[in-house]
């Protein structure tokens, strides 16, 4: 009874490996997954170091268009003293 039940179980698990496995396959062939791809984020180059940046986790110099952007205080420091 034990070993029923057992083959049963695997017997269940594998078929539901194949049925995923399938259904990702024709979702994967039609495109249509259901979920939006990632989004590109606007990157900033440091002018000291050249390091891409997030503009909302950089560090900033100046304001409004000589807004500067710098992966940390050492390149705004460096900017600063130049």
């Amino acid at each position: 009874m034990l070993r029923f039940l057992i083959l049963l179980v695997l017997i269940y698990l594998v078929a539901r490996a194949v049925w995923r496995l399938l259904y990702g396959i024709a979702e994967g062939l039609s495109g249509s997954s259901g979920s939006k791809p990632p989004t590109a984020m606007p990157l900033v180059r440091d002018p000291v170091c050249g390091t891409f940046v997030v503009p909302s986790r950089a560090l900033t110099s100046g304001s409004g268009r000589d807004m500067q952007f710098f992966c940390s205080e050492r390149c705004r420091d460096t900017w600063a003293n130049r």
